[in-house]
């Protein structure tokens, strides 16, 4: 029995997409050679879907609480939303976008169970999800996941009038999507070099084929064909489709990084952004509205993108991801070692990224999971990973994160950096030509040498260890505990700096924030050298947002 393209059929089509994308991502991951061979784009589209589910749960569950149940609109605005904030690299962003698409169509028209009205919605909901794709991106390429989500709503468009409703209009999206798969590798050189088809297209076709399974109530568990029509011999396995790739991948020639952040910022904004970074690489993908984008770019200059979007408005979960080698295979060359470091700004995730570091970025009451921290260091592509957690909340996040990658055959080291400028210090003695334990102790003494301090502002009245405060007054916080309170921020930092060089110190590194005053670093930094001889003074533009100002002494 077809079940009504509704609510629960959303939730159903998460849940069956989970489930299919869990057993095909090993080799979506492993035919992944465009745009580039980093075999991720299985384990990319898993997790965009995965935040896109747990969205779709978090709306349900608020439904609940009120005594309410959520409608259409309510279940595919939530799924489109999660995909959005989740996405990950260039497949995950293009899904999100196509679910937005989606969104729009069905979300307007509220389609009910009447089989026709769902079947006409289902049918320019594909069409108007293919035809977002190709705006997202700024340079489409057919033989990719774009040919793939036309061609699903070719199909569904003639499938509209039938008698089998949204199901057979779903089944139908399915099947021109497999069939548009299978010749990828003759519209794409690179596919047809190395015999198989195009990895996001093939992420499509899962995905695709649960939104029929979720409506027709009927469960099929097909695999999707990975192979090109003539394909390499099947004993070959995988690892001959990753070796004839080869000759097709990127070489040095290729951007080095790929930067993907979430950005609030408006329309004009962001157009002059997508001229901007389209000057700086390649690969760029641009999803979202409403203020709320997901931007996606390859390029050479992590920090120039990551400022591009600092230009624009309010970047935050900044991730940057070496590609590791001058050649980008699908199995990237393994690094000796590398450092991955959760910062809270743009500008210190652009400073960690030119230092060589894999930043995660985050903003304040928005602190990484566990796997979100996994996944930075599976994208390190490194044999060995300190690991930089800058905060002694994610203390045990990220222990969980380590354990993990130790069981993938990782070597990781945890080092107890418990602020941002002590990851900086950590990261300045960072040297992978020495012993991997030689490393762990030298970085871990850099970072234990730091006093750290924030310089905040509060929220509400409340008891500290320094006195009473009241909503507004400046907070400074040395190692954690509130040490002074004041009324004026570059007052209540000289205070702070002196406290904490009243006991030694040879530099003072001063991190500031999206909301610092522009004369606020050029005034501490006078202060030391006219109060403190001998100690010098190194600012960062941070970007992060909460604390105007951390301090490091060491």
């Amino acid at each position: 029995m077809p079940n009504p393209l509704d609510a629960a059929a959303v939730r159903a089509w998460c849940g069956l997409a989970l489930e299919a994308l869990g057993r095909e991502r090993e080799r979506i991951d492993a035919i992944n050679v465009y745009p580039v061979a980093d075999g991720d784009t299985g384990t990319n589209l898993y997790l965009t879907l995965e935040s896109a589910a747990r969205a779709v749960e978090a709306a349900f569950d608020g439904h609940a609480s009120a005594g309410t149940a959520p409608g259409l609109a309510d279940a595919i605005g939530a799924m489109a939303h999660g995909a959005l904030i989740g996405a990950r690299g260039n497949s995950g962003t293009i899904v999100a976008q196509l679910l937005r698409g989606m969104t729009e169509v069905l979300a307007a028209d509220a389609a009910t169970a009447d089989a026709g009205r769902s079947a006409e919605a289902l049918r320019r909901a594909l069409r108007r999800a293919a035809a977002s794709t190709y705006e997202a991106v700024a340079h489409p390429v057919e033989g990719t996941v774009l040919t793939v989500a036309t061609a699903a709503a070719d199909a569904a468009e003639r499938a509209a009038g039938r008698t089998g409703g949204a199901a057979e209009v779903a089944r139908a999206a399915h099947e021109g999507a497999r069939s548009a798969l299978r010749a990828t590798p003759g519209q794409l050189a690179v596919l047809g070099r190395a015999g198989v088809v195009d990895a996001g297209g093939c992420g499509l076709v899962a995905l695709l084929g649960a939104l029929a399974d979720a409506l027709s109530g009927e469960t099929s568990v097909t695999p999707v064909a990975v192979r090109a029509d003539a394909p390499l011999p099947e004993a070959a396995g995988c690892e001959a489709a990753t070796r004839a790739a080869a000759d097709g991948c990127h070489h040095a020639d290729g951007p080095a990084f790929e930067v993907i952040y979430l950005l609030e910022a408006g329309d004009d904004a962001v157009a002059r952004l997508r001229t901007r970074l389209d000057g700086l690489g390649d690969s760029l993908v641009v999803v979202g509205g409403d203020g709320l984008w997901n931007v996606h770019v390859h390029v050479d200059d992590a920090g120039a993108a990551v400022e591009a979007g600092i230009e624009a408005g309010r970047p935050y979960r900044i991730r940057i991801t070496h590609f590791g080698g001058a050649t980008r295979l699908k199995e990237p060359a393994m690094a000796a070692r590398a450092v991955v470091a959760v910062v809270p700004g743009a500008g210190l995730a652009g400073l960690c990224a030119e230092a060589g570091a894999t930043p995660v970025a985050v903003r304040p009451g928005e602190p990484p999971a566990s796997g979100e921290l996994v996944q930075a260091i599976r994208q390190a592509h490194a044999r060995e990973v300190m690991l930089l957690p800058n905060d002694p909340e994610l203390r045990h996040t990220a222990a969980a994160a380590a354990e993990q990658a130790r069981t993938e055959g990782v070597r990781v080291a945890l080092i107890p950096t418990r602020s941002a400028v002590q990851g900086i210090a950590a990261l300045a003695v960072h040297e992978p030509g020495r012993s991997f334990d030689e490393d762990v102790v030298a970085m871990t003494s850099a970072a234990g040498a730091t006093r750290y301090a924030e310089l905040a502002v509060a929220e509400r009245q409340s008891w500290t260890m320094a006195g009473v405060c009241q909503a507004g007054d400046v907070l400074g916080l040395i190692d954690g505990d509130v040490a002074v309170i004041g009324s004026d921020l570059t007052v209540t930092a000289t205070t702070v700096l002196d406290r904490m060089l009243s006991a030694g110190g040879e530099m003072v590194t001063l991190v500031l924030g999206a909301q610092a005053p522009p004369s606020l670093a050029e005034r501490l930094e006078r202060h030391v050298r006219e109060r403190h001889l001998a100690v010098d003074t190194v600012v960062y533009d941070g970007g992060q947002h909460g604390a105007p100002l951390l301090i490091g002494v060491e």
